[in-house]
């Protein structure tokens, strides 16, 4: 009598201990981000002079706006709007 076999697979215990361990070796190998700022970058993000005197100017000139105290010197802002025109 002649016995076969039928619908088992070939295991090789061996192979499948092996490939669990190969997995739980690449299983730690997380990637994280990481980010660089370059000094040039700080540099940009800092405030520079200009900038803080501008923003200083800008509420000055808002505190007048809203207590009604600005003035427009009327030939003054001619004489820049005839230069701008002329260019």
């Amino acid at each position: 009598m002649k016995i076969n076999k039928i619908n088992t697979p070939a295991i090789n215990p061996y192979r499948q201990a092996q490939m669990k361990a190969e997995q739980a070796k690449e299983q730690p190998k997380v990637k994280t981000d990481k980010l660089e700022i370059s000094s040039e970058a700080k540099q940009l993000s800092e405030v520079s002079p200009v900038t803080a005197k501008r923003n200083e100017k800008v509420q000055q000139l808002k505190a007048q706006i809203e207590s009604g105290t600005y003035q427009v010197d009327a030939e003054k802002l001619a004489s820049n709007l005839m230069k701008y025109f002329n260019k």
